[in-house]
């Protein structure tokens, strides 16, 4: 197998995992009228494809430390794509609801394998920057995303979005079964019992970067949901121009962030120990003042601009987290431990907090919704503090 047909092949899935996740949330206000739907069932729409995929990862994360992942890659990818399109038929929220929590199944299948698979092809001084480059799909995909619903959507229809976004996967799923091969599993000898899971559980390292990257999941899932219909209500912009404008955030600070974060990582660790923990601390705390200033601001470019500084920051840990992900777990395991990882930081982030946003803005208002969530940064910049040595 070629490096190159490995890294661009799982790129560009990673980039439809999030294309296909987040255009739902740039057509909220058109499902909104269609549908007769509450904030609170908008909420839930994000939540629902979040408990899915979190609660399957550890299925696959079973399946992928025994059988090859190819094929188990291109499966996930055609059953995520197939339950996007499925969306766009959806006549109810219920319809809707169900293919939404499907792409759950598919895309959490991906997520388990994608960085490890990637990572054991690659030296270990290359994995921050080299998980900071597959992370940037993370930024790319999101933005399309927004933008490719909010276009679509406003000009075509929601359906129509849905089905755009999901086509490309099924494009991809066939080159993953074909071109890629996966020596590992092709001689690997022994495969994990279930009582070589229990470590992960008392490793704590690994469980403090996934608490706090469960923080910062919270947070950016709150954000990612809220934020178009946030500058909707609040900027005064129509639909395709808040998923413009916050697509075009993302992309720009996504793909600054998550690069310089690589490298800024990938230097320090020749200086401390301590690189991949105190990048996350830093740039967690860093963040805040700039989503409340953006919360707080009443023109239109200071809004987007602080906003675009904080989601810039935000990224900036991608590797790293990744990195330390990697790291701290043994590679007959890892597969799990990624999974393990995916349940912890969405059951503690994003699968809570689209629905709570919405709950607070029914009871309360949306600006002191999304002000309320962002504070969960701190405990997360805590628990990577607490891993600190000296060196």
């Amino acid at each position: 197998m070629k490096i190159k047909h490995l890294f661009w092949i799982l790129f560009g899935l990673n980039l439809l995992n999030y294309l296909d996740r987040q255009v739902l949330f740039s057509v909220f206000p058109l499902l909104q009228q269609d549908l007769h739907l509450t904030d609170f069932q908008l909420g839930t729409l994000a939540s629902a494809f979040m408990v899915v995929y979190m609660c399957y990862a550890p299925v696959m994360g079973y399946l992928a430390d025994r059988f090859s992942r190819p094929r188990l890659i291109a499966l996930s990818a055609l059953l995520w794509s197939g339950a996007t399109l499925a969306c766009g038929l959806a006549k109810n929220y219920a319809s809707l609801l169900i293919p939404r929590g499907l792409i759950g199944v598919g895309e959490g299948g991906f997520t388990t394998m994608a960085q490890p698979f990637l990572a054991e092809n690659y030296p270990k001084e290359k994995h921050a920057p080299l998980l900071a480059a597959f992370g940037l799909a993370l930024p790319v995909g999101s933005a399309l995303g927004y933008v490719l619903g909010g276009l679509v959507g406003t000009h075509w229809g929601w359906r129509i979005a849905f089905m755009v976004a999901g086509v490309p996967g099924v494009l991809l799923a066939i080159l993953a079964l074909t071109l890629l091969k996966d020596t590992v599993r092709e001689t690997q000898t022994v495969r994990p019992a279930l009582r070589d899971y229990l470590p992960l559980l008392q490793n704590q390292p690994f469980l403090r970067v996934c608490f706090a990257q469960a923080m910062m999941t919270f947070v950016m899932g709150g954000l990612a949901a809220w934020m178009p219909t946030y500058l909707h209500r609040y900027v005064g912009v129509n639909v395709a121009q808040a998923g413009t404008y916050f697509g075009i955030l993302i992309i720009i600070g996504g793909a600054i962030g998550t690069y310089l974060g690589g490298q800024l990582a990938a230097a320090l660790l020749k200086r401390t120990q301590n690189a991949y923990y105190k990048l996350i601390s830093g740039s967690f705390l860093a963040a805040l003042p700039c989503c409340w200033l953006a919360l707080y601001s009443t023109h239109t470019a200071a809004v987007l601009g602080w906003m675009g500084l904080a989601l810039t920051l935000l990224f900036m840990p991608t590797g790293a987290i990744a990195a330390a992900l990697v790291a701290t777990t043994n590679a007959h395991i890892r597969a799990m431990a990624f999974a393990l990882n995916i349940l912890m930081i969405h059951l503690l982030g994003d699968a809570l907090s689209p629905t709570l946003i919405g709950w607070a803005s029914d009871a309360w208002n949306l600006k002191l919704a999304v002000f309320l969530a962002t504070l969960f940064l701190i405990p997360g910049a805590c628990a990577c503090r607490r891993l600190f040595t000296p060196r």
